[in-house]
């Protein structure tokens, strides 16, 4: 199942430009799902972060990655919020930068009623450029 932008805010309460995935294109509902982020010059961020050598805060790597996950969410979960629990084991392993497109996907790996573990990784052109654990809450 693929989202495009409006079905993505149909599930996110994030408007851009804190809505930091494009387009979700593959979504297996509690399993997995995958996204991109066509990262360019006219993020916001960019004016600050930094000038003269834009890179992409891995912080809103991080968001992005989360925001993929929070689309796997399964149906009866509509209208609820997942809630960033925590990070785990995050590693950056290269920039992301203007023209990049951020691939993004998240696992679930288990589940336990409201608080759930994935596995997220971020990569450009295939090589991974983050990867981490996310833990999160559904409210």
């Amino acid at each position: 199942m693929e989202l495009n932008i409006q079905q993505i805010m149909e599930i996110l309460p994030h408007r851009p430009p804190f809505l930091l995935v494009d387009k979700i294109t593959e979504c297996e509902p509690g399993v997995k799902a995958t996204g991109v982020k066509c990262v360019t010059m006219n993020e916001p961020f960019f004016t600050g972060h930094f000038p003269g050598q834009p890179i992409m805060p891995g912080v809103l790597i991080l968001e992005a990655l989360a925001q993929t996950g929070a689309a796997l969410s399964l149906p009866e979960n509509k209208g609820k919020l997942a809630i960033f629990g925590g990070v785990k084991n995050c590693r950056f392993k290269q920039q992301v930068v203007p023209g990049d497109v951020l691939e993004l996907s998240c696992e679930l790996v288990e589940q336990y009623g409201p608080v759930g573990y994935g596995k997220a990784v971020a990569k450009v052109g295939g090589k991974v450029a983050a990867r981490c654990e996310l833990t999160f809450v559904i409210q």
